[in-house]
């Protein structure tokens, strides 16, 4: 039986990363192509003249919200940031690639069975084809053979919001960042949907999931361009809890 503390520490390592991802709306670099925002400015702002401060967001728990928003920028900028830093360095971009690659293919597990909560033949066929032919051919994912099928990620905070959920009160959580209980209860289902798969497919060592974790969690912060504090702008904390919020109800309507 695993020690309930490593598990702990790896669930937040991971999920931190998560939702620092979900803030970031820039194109994401890979080599010499640049992958693009999903939505424009225009669908994250609107048509109309108003700015970021016009949009209501519930924020009841704001005081506790704006403390676990400073704590997430110190533990990026002085414990996330420096370890993929040293880890780009080291890192051959043929392996990173691969690593990246794995990861993603890893993460079309939970976007299928939220594509067929959500009722969607269109996304579940594509993550299908996706999952099978890179786990095949492409040795475990580390090829994107697939890479001309369309890829979508799809979460079950995504999916109870397909069913008409409600987002309720916006909430910064410790480490993990910005969400709302409706998206915070979805990714602790995502995260045991997942344990679940690995403990049923898998024979790993507590040890090593949790270095697996903890290479996940390096990855995915890897390919985000967020930083705290450099919007320039003395309005941050309502500025990304715009952007986050209006994305979110955009993965819900795409």
């Amino acid at each position: 039986m695993s020690h309930p503390a490593p598990r702990l520490v790896r669930y937040l390592l991971l999920a931190s990363l998560l939702l620092i991802a979900g803030c970031s709306t820039t194109p994401i670099q890979e080599g010499d192509t640049a992958e693009e925002a999903f939505f424009t400015p225009e669908q994250i702002l609107g048509d109309d003249t108003g700015t970021y401060e016009d949009k209501q967001v519930y924020d009841p728990w704001q005081g506790f919200n704006r403390t676990m928003y400073r704590f997430n920028y110190y533990f990026d900028k002085y414990i996330f940031l420096p370890v993929v830093i040293g880890y780009f360095k080291i890192t051959p971009d043929p392996v990173e690639e691969g690593i990246h690659n794995f990861f993603r293919n890893i993460q079309d597990l939970t976007t299928l069975y939220n594509s067929i909560l959500q009722l969607n033949g269109e996304k579940t066929l594509n993550t299908t084809t996706r999952l099978l032919v890179n786990s095949t051919v492409g040795l475990l994912g580390f090829l994107d053979i697939a890479s001309d099928v369309p890829r979508s990620d799809e979460d079950f905070g995504q999916t109870l919001g397909y069913w008409g959920v409600g987002p309720g009160p916006y909430l910064v959580l410790p480490v993990l960042g910005p969400s709302s209980v409706r998206d915070g209860i979805g990714q602790g289902v995502d995260w045991l949907y997942y344990n679940e798969v690995r403990r049923r497919t898998t024979s790993m060592e507590s040890w090593q999931e949790t270095g697996m974790d903890l290479l996940r969690a390096i990855d995915l912060r890897a390919h985000v361009k967020f930083l705290y504090y450099e919007t320039n702008s003395p309005f941050e904390y309502e500025l990304v809890r715009m952007l986050w919020t209006t994305k979110r109800e955009l993965d819900i309507k795409r």
